[in-house]
């Protein structure tokens, strides 16, 4: 390719993605692996890798026991530090720019690894003016983490949405004042909704509703008071992007039983889990996950022993 092309390919580029008004991606920077775009029906669906974290899994894992947890991650050939994808994702239904968490953003809570969110959305054809509404799954840090920077909204145009439990826990200055353990996910939930609230773009719904044409929310607490999974659906496809409905796939998959300390309601997480791998494995649905190894979209296959396998859509679609 010559340079006067390259140049002029870039020019355009840079055209388009100045276009704010539209709701439409502009043609991709480039090639990248930190972008992953499929189509769903009418929709368009774009994974963004935020970067990895390490968890300790056999420090935070409740259970299985000891030996267990070795040896189905002894299957995967993973030591019991696990590098854990952090994925944000975007769904363009044609009418609006739906983006569902945003990462880590500028906190080093989890190391320096992270915050990539906003450049692979960049890359990948969008702006940050072109976000119509930002959906919550949950509060934490690695999900919240990226709307804001010192203090200024990324996403000047978009809504954010959370439901009302979550909203409730989380923003409580008392809910705050009574935890016993780390308060970093409050203070970080509080700072990075407040440009938002000031500006009267925050709007908490409640349970299950649909929040725009083909997107509804999906309770599914356990994880945190208020965790929402999203489901979206266009002509005969569906995708369910759960959020922290589970992280580590060598483990959860085959044993969807195994909760994490964090959970602030185990059982319920198990049970919802364990009701969302089943509905999705029986009727074929795309899942998009926060923490499965880049680009966390694939489908789920139940296995005879009672845990599911994992199929990326590498496989199911090709690159």
């Amino acid at each position: 390719m010559s340079l006067m092309h390259t140049a002029a390919r870039a020019f355009a580029a840079l055209v388009l993605c100045l276009a704010v008004g539209s709701s439409k991606a502009a043609e991709p920077l480039a090639d990248s692996p930190g972008w992953y775009r499929m189509t769903l029906g009418r929709f368009t669906v774009t994974a963004l890798w935020d970067g990895t974290l390490d968890m300790p899994v056999d420090q935070v894992f409740a259970r299985p026991g000891a030996q267990r947890l070795k040896a189905l991650l002894a299957r995967a050939y993973l030591s019991p530090t696990v590098p854990l994808s952090v994925n944000a994702f975007v769904v363009d239904t044609g009418q609006r720019v739906v983006m569902i968490d945003t990462g880590t953003g500028a906190s080093r809570m989890f190391g320096n690894g992270l915050g990539k969110v906003q450049a692979q959305l960049r890359a990948s054809g969008y702006t940050p003016e072109q976000i119509d509404e930002i959906y919550i799954t949950h509060m934490h840090t690695d999900h919240v983490g990226g709307l804001t920077v010192d203090g200024r909204a990324v996403y000047p145009r978009a809504v954010v949405r959370a439901d009302a439990r979550e909203a409730g826990h989380y923003l409580s200055p008392q809910k705050r004042a009574a935890a016993s353990d780390d308060k970093e996910d409050f203070d970080s939930a509080i700072a990075m909704l407040e440009p938002y609230v000031q500006s009267g773009r925050w709007r908490p719904f409640d349970g299950g509703t649909e929040l725009v044409a083909g997107v509804r929310a999906l309770p599914a607490p356990g994880h945190t008071p208020g965790h929402t999974a999203y489901v979206v659906e266009s002509d005969d496809e569906k995708l369910i992007l759960w959020g922290d409905l589970m992280h580590v796939a060598a483990v959860q998959f085959p044993l969807p039983s195994a909760t994490v300390s964090f959970d602030a309601v185990q059982s319920q997480s198990a049970a919802h889990r364990a009701r969302i791998f089943r509905e999705a494995a029986r009727d074929g649905a795309w899942i998009a996950a926060a923490h499965v190894g880049f680009p966390g979209i694939g489908k789920l296959r139940a296995e005879a022993v009672g845990g599911y396998g994992w199929i990326p859509i590498s496989m199911v679609r090709g690159r």
